[in-house]
């Protein structure tokens, strides 16, 4: 069961840290997660139906994920519609959009065809074996995305810390102040839009490669959970640095992933179904704005350390 949090939590981190960049740091209500995230899945099923290698097919799936963004950003600066609605139409139009990528098919399985988790698997079969360690393969996947999310957090990290990264942080809290120093917010909000979308479709293309297949409805509320594990992380750790906000998207999808499986595993104890995981999303989501508003963490703290 620790593999799969692992793997899950990373691979959804991925897309929070995408939803992190849109949210947080441009303070943009971007929907067209729902629909980009999916998106990638599609393309990357598409690609590899075809014939083209997992890396290439990729890079398609990530490049297909800043179109998304781009679109919804030409929406919202050109036609001067509300951040929320923008993505809303984005979404809604995506969804027939994945349904034309995959030959109007509902799902693509990937049983027959190679994909990177399946290579990276089958490595690790063989690895394992010769070293006479009896592991699970997917313990291979595990190391592969830590690797992966610790590379892409310290590009991010080091992101933050450019002229255009500072720029994209300001705009979220002053857009006042962009303008002032010349700076077109339309072109820096495009830039964060397209990046944000283009993580989500790229952690579609993940998921798709650990589920077996791709499906045009897995990004069905898929940036309500983006919102859970990043408040659940933000819960956690309690930083303006931007190092640590990026790790805390991370060990935030992490613990979502740990508690939607222990809901999974053992809900049916308590009669909770898998019916019921959104719910249990929603109501995630209200008690930690609860907490957070109401700062009932800094009051315990403080009556503990009175007691004491």
């Amino acid at each position: 069961m620790l593999n799969s949090i692992l793997i899950e939590g990373l691979i959804y981190g991925i897309m929070v840290l995408g939803v992190f960049s849109t949210f947080r740091v441009l303070n943009f209500c971007d929907m067209t997660v729902d629909g980009s995230f999916p998106l990638g899945a599609c393309v990357l099923a598409a690609c590899l139906t075809l014939g083209m290698s997992p890396a290439a097919a990729i890079m398609i799936a990530f490049l297909s994920g800043l179109v998304a963004g781009l679109v919804t950003s030409a929406i919202y600066t050109k036609l001067k519609i509300p951040d929320l609605l923008a993505g809303i139409l984005t979404m809604t139009m995506l969804y027939s959009v994945n349904l034309r990528i995959m030959s109007n098919k509902a799902n693509i399985s990937f049983l027959k065809i190679e994909t990177l988790f399946s290579k990276i698997q089958d490595r690790a079969y063989d690895l394992f074996f010769d070293m006479g360690l009896e592991l699970d393969v997917e313990w291979g996947l595990v190391f592969f995305l830590i690797i992966f999310v610790v590379v892409l957090k310290l590009l991010m990290d080091l992101f933050y810390h450019t002229d255009l990264g500072l720029t994209m942080g300001a705009l979220g809290s002053n857009p006042q102040l962009i303008v002032s120093q010349g700076v077109n917010p339309d072109i820096v909000r495009t830039i964060g839009i397209c990046f944000g979308n283009g993580l989500a479709a790229l952690a579609g293309s993940f998921a798709a490669m650990y589920n077996g297949f791709a499906d045009v409805g897995m990004g069905t509320g898929i940036v309500v959970s983006g919102l859970a594990s990043l408040m659940l992380g933000e819960f956690i750790i309690k930083s303006n640095r931007i190092g640590l906000q990026t790790l805390r998207v991370f060990i935030g999808s992490i613990v979502y992933r740990a508690l939607m499986i222990l809901a999974r595993s053992y809900g049916y104890k308590v009669h909770i179904t898998p019916n019921d995981l959104k719910l249990v999303t929603g109501i995630l989501i209200i008690a930690c704005l609860i907490v957070s508003r109401t700062n009932l963490l800094d009051r315990f703290k403080k009556d503990k350390g009175e007691a004491k």
